[in-house]
């Protein structure tokens, strides 16, 4: 028995056991990447696979192009009327004809997007970042700043939104892009309001939050670092979505009359205005700055939908 273990414990006689070596790791495959964890670079990644998203995206660049850089898309004055060419139709030199006042159809169409769109983005920065701010402060600290901002928006909700337009605009003197779009602030605020409140008031009790807060952070720092990014998703499709309508509201109250005016200005709803009475005939005159005007609209809600869906992981 002795001899057998001292065999055994004799290192002559071990067998060596070699290490197990791991195998290299495959190379990472082209296109295969670690999927980021932000909420934004998915979305992202939704959106350029979606060719609504993509189309309606084009069709918005080329007009808000048309509005930054009209000379770009025409050489033609759009003041520059001859009354001997009124209603004259569409040709290989004017592609868009001439209106009732003999003026180049096509350069009033461009230069027609430039108030058209600059009245609704002013609105939509307006009443993103006055409802936001409100909506912020109310759903964030609750009580009475929740009290009042709230009822103050119901009061404004009670007002129908086209016939306050009507009220407000007979009431000013100065009738331009800026008294328009400050109307337009005024009465569409409190939706911006409401959406950022109830963001806020499921963002602040998240774990994170209250982590931050546990470890002392201010109440400024909580709402701009914490808070803040991820209430924001609703309020951008929201706001989205009201630019388009912004750009609708623009040639509506235009149409009704107390919006623009010409000659001073040029839009969409000018031309529709000046040019109803002519469809049965000319149905081109309408044609064209209502083609403009859907398309526009239209292209604003889609990118708008598509953004909701892209930010709200329930619904991929």
């Amino acid at each position: 028995m002795t001899e057998s273990v001292s065999h055994m414990a004799d290192p002559s006689q071990r067998t060596t056991i070699p290490e197990t070596v791991p195998p290299p790791a495959a190379p990472e495959a082209p296109g295969k990447r670690e999927r980021s964890a932000s909420l934004w670079a998915d979305a992202w990644r939704e959106l350029i696979r979606n060719p609504v998203f993509v189309v309606s995206s084009l069709v918005i660049l080329v007009v808000s192009s048309m509005a930054i850089f009209p000379t770009l898309w025409t050489d033609g004055d759009p003041r520059d009327c001859d009354i001997a060419l009124a209603r004259v139709g569409p040709s290989a030199e004017h592609p868009f004809g001439f209106s009732s006042q003999g003026c180049d159809y096509y350069a009033q169409a461009i230069y027609g997007s430039q108030p058209s769109l600059l009245i609704a983005l002013t609105a939509t920065i307006g009443i993103t970042v006055f409802g936001g701010l409100l909506g912020m402060l109310a759903g964030y600290f609750g009580g009475w700043t929740d009290t009042i901002v709230s009822r103050i928006a119901d009061v404004f909700f009670s007002l129908p939104f086209l016939l306050g337009a009507l009220v407000f605009l007979s009431i000013l003197r100065a009738r331009n892009v800026w008294t328009i779009a400050l109307v337009l602030v005024t009465l569409g605020w409190p939706t911006i309001t409401r959406i950022m409140r109830g963001s806020v008031i499921s963002a602040k009790n998240l774990d994170y939050v209250q982590a931050a807060r546990a470890l002392g952070a201010s109440n400024n720092r909580l709402m701009g670092r914490h808070i803040l990014p991820n209430a924001m998703a609703a309020t951008i499709v929201v706001a989205t979505i009201t630019l388009g309508a912004f750009v609708s509201a623009e040639a509506t109250i235009t149409f009704l009359g107390v919006g623009l005016q010409t000659p001073e200005s040029i839009s969409w709803g000018i031309m529709i205005a000046q040019n109803q009475s002519y469809f049965a005939e000319y149905p081109w005159l309408l044609a064209y700055p209502c083609g403009l005007l859907v398309a526009t609209v239209l292209s604003f809600i889609l990118v708008g939908d598509a953004l909701r869906d892209a930010l709200d992981p329930k619904l991929r």
